[in-house]
């Protein structure tokens, strides 16, 4: 590994399990763009009262030219996060793909002045943890609920207007950003909202 890498334990100990874990996913990030300066990584605890347990944060600062790339992984409600190392894991997924989108927009290939397409939710499956967009073209793009920003999947409803970016996906189009535009729901054309 050629990337300097800082690795802090708050309100917690030190592991060397989660320290591997670290280390593994800053070279896989290393592997998948060269450019990286320098990894911040900060493993906290954060109470949730005595019932639901201590759950773990994970801070993710990745330092590449001309930016400064951030992943604050809170626990939200998903109780995985009581695993050190899962919530190690979502953070790098997390940053994964902040990196793939930092990437393709240096390769000129998202542009800062074009807004990411709009869309509408039109399926959800909650238990699955997968959905698909309708584009404005009509075309169904596939999504994770990891793509969601914002801890925003379980707010989801069919019809609620995202804005997502687009890449090829091993079984066709999918999105590797949604972002929540409004919370409203659309309604079909000549069908009354209150009926």
């Amino acid at each position: 590994m050629l990337v300097p890498l800082q690795i802090t334990f708050q309100d917690t100990d030190s592991s060397s399990a989660i320290e591997e874990k670290i280390r593994h996913s800053t070279e896989k990030l290393e592997k998948f763009f060269d450019g990286i300066t320098n990894v911040r990584v900060v493993v906290s605890t954060t109470q949730y009262g005595q019932r639901a347990g201590n759950q773990y944060r994970v801070r993710l600062d990745v330092s590449v030219p001309g930016k400064e790339l951030v992943v604050n992984r809170e626990p939200g409600d998903a109780n995985s996060h009581r695993d050190p190392l899962i919530a190690t894991r979502d953070a790098f997924e997390a940053m994964e793909r902040i990196l793939r989108d930092y990437v393709r927009e240096r390769r000129g290939e998202t542009k800062h002045d074009v807004a990411s397409p709009h869309g509408h939710i039109a399926r959800v499956f909650p238990q699955e943890g997968y959905g698909f967009i309708e584009s404005p073209d009509g075309r169904d793009i596939y999504f994770h609920e990891k793509s969601v920003l914002k801890n925003g999947f379980k707010r989801l409803k069919a019809g609620m207007e995202v804005r997502f970016l687009e890449e090829k996906g091993e079984k066709g189009p999918q999105a590797s950003t949604v972002e929540i535009v409004g919370t409203g729901v659309r309604h079909d054309e000549g069908a009354h909202p209150f009926k």
